[in-house]
């Protein structure tokens, strides 16, 4: 493919992606890794307020205030997958509000995360990446109402996304019905992207799709939770689809039923997949899940490297009953979301919950 013009940094600083170690969501630490650290952490009591706290890894704390209201607290930050500073900040900043959505609420501000290398970056960089984030609040009708700065090795940006909720409409990841339709509602593919740009094999056109794909806000979210039918709700990051799909199971406590020819994919990422384009989370993601995957005979590489492709501000992953589906496709379309598709359902209660590719 040819690769698109460069973003030119300013004169005398690197590219923001060759100070990162990991680029986006694909910093994340990987599920197994983070499941081990987490295992030992003390139990503190939990307030009967604290209506979503981390028992099932959902994507934010949800504290009722009264019966009409109850308040989302949600974090994310991390290191560039892009160069261009602007992008960057756009992209982490939808990243971070989108697990408000993803809980079913409607972002009501934000604070700022900022780490930068202030030694190697000028501060005109510093302020685009800044004023990307700022584009993205703006966009969700949000403030950066405050945040926190320090002087970082590797340039970090993100948000604290704060947001409101009817108790009644909160949506958790662990709540999904045996025979529930999944929808998902972004296509995969942002972390074969990433890898692809890097080194600078990812063309103008695949770039353009990378960022209207990361900087697109998942508002669907509560008018999604507001469907009586709808019974789950989560967004796809760093943990792939596959992995976030496995958290629904176990939250559920049922097999999850993947069509994996359903779901839906950006534009040449299988190609860029199967010429080695992955990244490096891809595959600790895959480890991470152990024997919890099944998959059919002859599944291809580049596939397998889908499924678990981090995905930095990736789609809602919705789960229905089968009389809801046509009102969560029209709250898609409605937003925006064409490319939403079904890509599998809930299967049978399991003491032993798998996720299974069809």
């Amino acid at each position: 493919m040819n690769a698109p013009r460069p973003y030119a940094p300013m004169p005398g600083e690197p590219r923001l992606t060759s100070l990162s170690h990991g680029g986006g969501c694909g910093c994340k630490i990987a599920p197994g890794v983070l499941s081990e650290i987490l295992k030992g952490t003390a139990a503190m009591p939990v307030p009967k307020e604290l209506l979503v706290g981390i028992e099932t890894a959902d994507d934010a704390a949800v504290y009722q205030l009264n019966d009409e209201q109850a308040l989302i607290a949600t974090t994310d930050f991390f290191m560039p997958i892009v160069d261009d500073p602007h992008d960057f900040g756009r992209i982490a900043a939808t990243n971070a509000i989108s697990d408000v959505y993803a809980m079913g609420g409607r972002p009501i501000l934000a604070l700022a995360l900022v780490g930068m290398p202030i030694n190697v970056l000028s501060t005109q960089t510093i302020g685009r990446i800044l004023e990307g984030g700022a584009s993205a609040c703006r966009a969700a009708g949000i403030p950066i109402a405050g945040g926190h700065t320090i002087d970082s090795v590797e340039a970090i940006y993100g948000l604290v996304a704060i947001g409101l909720v009817h108790p009644r409409h909160v949506k958790r990841n662990a709540d999904a019905h045996p025979g529930d339709v999944l929808v998902l509602g972004k296509p995969l593919g942002v972390g074969v992207m990433s890898a692809a740009l890097k080194k600078s094999e990812l063309n103008a056109e695949g770039y353009a799709r990378m960022i209207d794909c990361t900087t697109q806000l998942n508002t669907p979210g509560p008018d999604l939770a507001a469907l009586p039918g709808v019974h789950a709700l989560t967004d796809v990051t760093g943990f792939g689809l596959a992995g976030h799909a496995l958290e629904m199971a176990r939250g559920a406590k049922c097999d999850v039923l993947l069509d994996w020819r359903a779901v839906p994919l950006l534009p040449d990422v299988r190609t860029l997949a199967a010429q080695g384009f992955v990244t490096g989370a891809s595959g600790r993601n895959w480890a991470g899940y152990g024997t919890d995957v099944t998959l059919p005979a002859g599944f291809a590489a580049e596939d397998q490297a889908l499924l678990s492709d981090p995905q930095t501000s990736g789609g809602l992953l919705v789960a229905c009953a089968p009389a809801a589906l046509d009102a969560v496709m029209a709250v898609f379309a409605k937003r925006g979301f064409e490319q939403a598709a079904v890509v599998g359902q809930m299967g049978a209660a399991s003491a032993a919950p798998k996720l299974v590719v069809r």
